[in-house]
């Protein structure tokens, strides 16, 4: 009798992000319907949530709880730093007891957000040095990456992906980025975002309030090479998008704020105050399934967050991105809508209001293009299980499917 496969999910999982946890559904579906007899559990931010939301068991990534909160005090310096050490032998005895280990999706090789190199990427370093020398296939499944600036993140980022034994990516921009930064990418493959293989909301579903706009906001402030901008980046990205919100208002258009992280709900809280009016309201999502119902239902959808528009696009609801980062960029050019991006660091309001109703009155044939494309990112993402089969699950290989390991 075959013992069960050991596979383990990691990442800030179950921390707030819903695209994050999008990414573990996506993967925990393939899981259960490829690899039923496979035991999963997780070493993740959010272990609690996962869990009960889950149903997999599940590990505290961090030894120091306050691993993400600001070190002022003596007490917090010394307690990071022995978590780090604490996290060494944590992250190395609970590789060893697996056969597998995944990291879905997110943008685990990229600093496009605020980020230290002593935080996630040294736990993903630890992570991927401990499969090496466990004999642990690691895999990198669909991630996010871009060019970094900081040397240590940079580095830590490059021999975390040369170590792991399986790498593929969401769009070319990331692999693009590796190769820049050291990384052999000749045997790594590029499909959609796993969030497109979850499930679509039933088509034609009306929301009961003509014109419904949803529009995604983001505690936005900039990336990681900007923090000595971030204040006036967050203010001129609030002041933008509140200024759009208005003008919608007052056309008598009904808005529907949407968030992808709990820190959004600030933005969501000072827009609402801004603009008092009963035309505006503020959706309570749990999931990217949540997500895709609220952007199902709207007319349009204007967002910022990632995971946000990858729910809109998914639904094949016309979109416009307020783009952070050369990855939305990509993600609207492959579903066809790349002329419907506008900068989140320099929001204007007119110019997107122009881009808005342009968006607008393509509505039609904007819905017909998302559909062709979904269908072909459904192909594509059927090609990434099998290749994911193939690498990691050797015993259940498709025989007309090989993905080569690479040796860093």
């Amino acid at each position: 009798m075959r013992t069960p496969v050991r596979v383990g999910v990691f990442g800030l999982l179950g921390s707030g992000n819903l695209g994050n946890d999008g990414s573990l559904e996506a993967v925990l579906g393939y899981l259960r319907a490829e690899h039923p007899e496979a035991v999963v559990d997780a070493l993740c931010g959010g272990p609690e949530a996962v869990a009960a939301r889950y149903g997999i068991p599940a590990t505290r990534l961090h030894w120091y709880r306050g691993e993400y909160r600001t070190a002022s005090r003596v007490a917090s310096i010394a307690g990071k730093g022995l978590g780090k050490l604490v996290d060494a032998v944590r992250t190395a005895a609970w590789v060893r007891r697996h056969d597998v280990v995944i990291v879905p999706g997110m943008g685990v090789l990229e600093a496009t957000l605020p980020l230290r190199p002593w935080g996630f990427p040294y736990a993903l370093f630890l992570l991927c040095a401990s499969g090496r020398l466990f004999g642990t296939r690691v895999a990198l499944v669909g991630v996010g990456a871009a060019a970094i600036g900081d040397r240590a993140t940079r580095a830590l980022v490059r021999w975390s992906a040369r170590l792991a034994a399986y790498r593929s990516y969401r769009d070319d921009l990331s692999r693009d980025a590796m190769r820049e930064m050291g990384v052999d990418t000749a045997r790594d493959a590029v499909h959609p975002d796993l969030a497109f293989a979850l499930p679509a909301p039933p088509a034609g579903r009306d929301s009961g309030r003509p014109g419904l706009v949803c529009v995604g906001v983001m505690d936005f402030h900039g990336g990681d090479d900007d923090r000595a901008r971030a204040e006036e980046i967050h203010r001129r990205y609030l002041d933008g998008t509140t200024r759009f919100v208005r003008t919608l208002v007052q056309e008598g258009r009904p808005v529907r704020l949407l968030t992808g992280d709990e820190c959004d709900a600030r933005v969501v809280d000072a827009i609402l105050e801004a603009v008092d009016s009963p035309l505006v309201g503020a959706a309570e999502t749990t999931s990217l399934a949540d997500l895709m119902r609220e952007t199902a239902a709207a007319g349009t959808v204007v967002a910022t967050r990632y995971h946000n528009l990858v729910c809109a696009l998914k639904a094949g609801t016309p979109t416009l991105a307020l783009s952070y980062a050369a990855k939305s960029d990509a993600l609207m050019a492959r579903m066809g809508l790349d002329a419907y991006c506008h900068p989140a660091r320099e929001v204007d309001a007119d110019r997107l209001l122009e881009q808005f109703r342009a968006l607008e009155k393509r509505s039609a044939e904007l819905r017909q293009t998302l559909a062709e494309r979904n269908r072909l990112t459904t192909r594509q993402l059927r090609d990434q299980f099998g290749a994911l089969t193939a690498a990691l699950f050797p015993a259940h290989d498709h025989p007309h499917i090989r993905t080569r390991q690479e040796t860093p």
